[in-house]
């Protein structure tokens, strides 16, 4: 049987004809499905319509280029959060490609291209979200049949602790439960409102992806699927993921939605991070600071260090924790139940502590 990874759908962006033609021919020969696009602008028109399961693309194009490409997929297409990104470049200077990771890229393959090198990436970035959406998949196993049954009493009480926004619909899609963290999120209006028990996404484009997914989802509870889907949901500075799920079918909720949150210091508990990771206390609050959203640039002075610093524990972070972009690390850190939050002063006060003992080990 074909491993499901050999029938994804590659968006090829080239303005060079021939090498644009030879990498579509090489992964139609691996058993990939292609789409190619001679810049930047023609891409951004393709993803109107069609979903690749990964991009690779040229940075330098006219009309629009790479990292413009690479802005409209995260900004404009939410439900490609998730989706690979893979620059073709002739730049290999390490400080371009820590810049360019830093701006959401996943991956670089320098020119020439090495196809061997190509297809061996592909299929590395096409392995990390299959892992990513299996673990997800996981943590929303569980989740879903411990909601199972709840109709807004009892239980429920418990779902305030948590730092993820947890919100139950049902079968017409009305919000039969909401706990705490959802509703200080929807009286907030960043990124989601509960209004006549409707609840609604602030940007219209990730409502439209969002009232699919629940759409989709309450037809599951009937069809006894276990799909699980995920909407990046915009708002006017940051943007917060949401997960969607049906529940086991019954006359009450039969749809859950697991939103994190953008405005709280979040992450699992710290010795989790540790001992799943294997990440070092500094890495570990790092990780926690970039859970809310910011950019390194914000993280490094809210912590009084220097960017390097947060782009060497970045770097450290991707690669122990099977990532390549901050989205993916902040998706895998907040789409657990264990979330729990943390004042910013506890993990500033830490990250001080830990960069003492370690400038007095010097």
């Amino acid at each position: 049987m074909m491993d499901r990874s050999l029938s994804a759908l590659i968006l090829v962006v080239e303005d060079e004809p021939t090498l644009r033609q030879d990498i579509v021919e090489e992964l139609q020969e691996a058993g990939y499905r292609t789409l190619a696009a001679q810049d930047g602008a023609v891409a951004r028109n393709l993803l109107a319509d069609v979903a690749p399961d990964l991009v690779l693309c040229d940075i330098t194009m006219p009309h629009l280029d790479g990292y413009d490409l690479l802005a409209a997929l995260r900004g404009e297409y939410p439900h490609l959060a998730a989706t690979p990104f893979v620059f073709l470049t002739a730049m290999s200077e390490p400080q371009e490609v820590i810049t360019g990771k830093i701006r959401g890229a996943d991956d670089y393959l320098v020119k020439p291209v090495e196809y061997d090198l190509l297809l061996a990436t592909v299929a590395s970035r096409l392995r990390q979200v299959a892992r990513i959406r299996g673990q997800h998949e996981t943590e929303v196993a569980r989740m879903r049949a411990a909601l199972a049954g709840m109709t807004g009493s009892g239980p429920e009480q418990a779902l305030d602790l948590i730092a993820l926004g947890v919100v139950l619909l049902n079968h017409d899609g009305k919000v039969q439960y909401s706990n705490r963290t959802a509703r200080d999120m929807a009286r907030a209006a960043d990124h989601v409102t509960m209004q006549r028990t409707r609840l609604q996404a602030t940007d219209p484009l990730s409502d439209k992806a969002l009232q699919t997914a629940i759409t989709e989802s309450i037809y599951d509870a009937t069809a006894e699927s276990d799909a699980i889907r995920g909407v990046l949901l915009q708002g006017e500075e940051t943007a917060i993921s949401a997960l969607i799920c049906a529940l086991e079918d019954t006359a009450q909720a039969c749809v859950a939605l697991f939103l994190s949150t953008s405005n709280q210091f979040k992450t699992v508990s710290k010795q989790v991070l540790i001992d799943l990771f294997g990440l070092t206390p500094t890495e570990a609050r790092v990780a926690a600071i970039l859970t809310r959203g910011v950019r390194p640039a914000e993280a490094a002075e809210e912590l009084g260090v220097s960017q390097t610093t947060i782009s060497f524990h970045m770097r450290n972070l991707f690669q122990k924790t099977g990532t390549n972009r901050q989205a993916d690390l902040v998706a895998l850190i907040l789409a657990g139940p264990m979330s729990v939050t943390q004042p910013a002063e506890e993990i500033t006060e830490s990250f001080e502590r830990d960069r003492e003992e370690r400038d007095l080990s010097l």
